[in-house]
């Protein structure tokens, strides 16, 4: 399914979207395992629409998300095997507290009884699989690149796109060979090319 965002022309918010594709996957009787998502699509609207169709979610919440009786979650004194809180608003959820090597710290959170930090880990990890299939199908297929105006072109632009990424992969696996260095190929042989050009017809 293809969203195109155009809040001007059908009023719709990315979270009205986030709750319709939510609600079409329900209908198609899809069982996720959970559903992910980043600090963006946190809000309580969000997570209770998710609850309301049976499902977990895990997200990243902000360090100032207020939870336990007005405490900021970067107050709080968390457990290494996750603390149980109160988000306020929705009910009892579990947060655990990662620090990557750089420093940064995130609060990842989910409604799923009885959670482990393993758990709650591999399906970041998960998630991250997925965050790297948008940067590949932006940076290499240029699915942000569609100079047209009608939201009938921009699928068609989207299509393509992802169809040359489901392509590229599959050199990808045939040749042992990374996007970046499928995409350096064709620089390097248009540059040669275009060298061998100028030395043939130097005028």
């Amino acid at each position: 399914m293809i969203i195109v965002y155009d809040k001007d022309s059908d009023g719709k918010t990315k979270n009205t979207h986030f709750s319709e594709m939510l609600a079409l996957a329900k209908k198609r009787g899809i069982i996720p395992e959970a559903v992910v998502m980043d600090a963006w699509y946190s809000s309580l609207d969000n997570l209770k629409s998710i609850r309301s169709h049976g499902w977990v979610w895990v997200t990243t919440l902000r360090k100032n998300r207020i939870v336990n009786h007005n405490k900021q979650l970067n107050k709080l004194d968390i457990s290494g095997e996750g603390t149980p809180i109160h988000l306020r608003g929705y009910g009892w959820v579990t947060v655990f507290k990662f620090t990557a090597k750089n420093g940064r710290i995130d609060y990842r959170v989910t409604n799923k009884d009885n959670p482990t930090r393993e758990y709650v880990k591999s399906i970041m990890d998960a998630r991250w699989s997925v965050e790297v299939y948008h940067r590949e199908v932006k940076q290499n297929c240029g699915i942000e690149r569609c100079q047209a105006c009608t939201s009938r072109a921009q699928r068609n632009h989207i299509f393509l796109a992802i169809s040359a990424w489901f392509e590229q992969h599959k050199r990808c696996i045939s040749e042992k060979i990374t996007l970046y260095q499928q995409n350096w190929h064709v620089i390097k042989n248009a540059i040669a090319e275009h060298i061998r050009i100028l030395l043939a017809y130097p005028n």
